[in-house]
C-alpha cells in the first residue's frame, strides 16, 4: 500500500513540475479558478503522461474541452449580465434625476396649480358625448370654475384651467376636479387623470425600479407613468 502512495506522489510531483508549480506553494495558495492557459497546460501534461497502452479516447478529450468551454461561457455571460445590470442602474438614476421637478400624469381627481399657474389633465370617455363638463371646486365644496368642453369623441380628452384665481395660485391650494359627460342618458361622472408634481425619486427597489414620490398621490412606479411635462 505504501508503494502505491509513493508512486502517486511522484506522479503528482512530476505533473506539477512540468506545469511549473511547486506543490508546497500550490497547497499554500490555491487558485480560486482555472484559467484557459492553466487548462491547456493541464491537458497537455495529461496527454504527455497518459498510458501509451490505454490512451485517452478522442470522445473523452473532446468532452473535457466542451465542459471547459461551457464553464468559460457561463462565466463570461455572468460578467456581461453584471455589466448590463450596472448600466441599467445608471440609467434608472438618470431617469429619476430627470423627473425631479416635473409633473406626471396620474389617475386622480385633485390637483394644484403648476409653476405656470395652470391645472392640466385628461378625462377618459367610454363613449362619445354630446356634452362634457369639468368642474373645479375648493376643499369646502365651493365651485370655482366649470369648463364646458362640448361634444367629444370616445377616448381621452385633454383639459386645462389657466385663469385660476391669484390666491389659489400663490398658495398652490389643492383643487378638486369632477368630470361629467352626457352620452345620451344625462350627465354621468367619468374618470380623470391629472398632472401632479414629482417631489422625490428612488432607485432602491430592484423589482419596482424607479419609484416616484408624487405630491398628493404618494409613491408611484415610474413604469406606470406614460406622460409627463416640465
Amino acid at each position: 500500500m505504501s508503494t502505491i502512495d509513493t508512486n502517486q506522489n511522484q506522479s503528482l510531483t512530476a505533473i506539477l513540475d512540468k506545469l511549473g508549480v511547486n506543490k508546497n506553494d500550490a497547497d499554500a495558495k490555491k487558485k480560486d479558478s482555472l484559467g484557459q492557459e492553466d487548462f491547456l497546460k493541464l491537458m497537455t501534461t495529461q496527454l504527455q503522461n497518459q498510458d501509451p497502452f490505454a490512451p485517452m479516447e478522442n470522445a473523452e478529450f473532446i468532452a473535457q474541452m466542451a465542459q471547459f468551454s461551457t464553464v468559460t461561457g457561463i462565466t463570461e455571460m455572468g460578467e456581461t449580465m453584471k455589466t448590463v445590470s450596472d448600466q441599467l442602474t445608471e440609467f434608472r438614476m438618470a431617469t429619476a434625476t430627470n423627473l425631479l421637478g416635473s409633473s406626471v400624469l396620474v389617475p386622480g381627481n385633485m390637483a394644484r396649480p403648476d409653476e405656470d399657474g395652470g391645472i392640466h389633465g385628461i378625462v377618459d370617455l367610454p363613449n362619445s358625448s354630446t356634452a362634457t363638463d369639468i368642474v373645479f371646486s375648493d376643499q369646502s365644496g365651493e365651485v370655482l370654475e366649470v369648463l364646458q368642453l362640448g361634444g367629444q369623441a370616445r377616448g381621452l380628452v385633454g383639459f386645462s384651467w389657466e385663469d385660476i384665481p391669484q390666491h389659489i395660485r400663490d398658495k398652490k391650494q389643492l383643487v378638486n376636479i369632477d368630470a361629467y359627460a352626457d352620452s345620451g342618458q344625462g350627465m354621468k361622472a367619468v374618470s380623470s387623470s391629472v398632472f401632479a408634481q414629482v417631489m422625490a425619486a428612488s432607485t432602491g427597489d430592484p423589482v419596482k425600479g424607479v419609484t416616484l414620490d408624487v405630491r398628493d398621490y404618494g409613491e408611484v412606479a415610474a413604469n406606470d407613468i406614460t406622460t409627463f411635462r416640465k
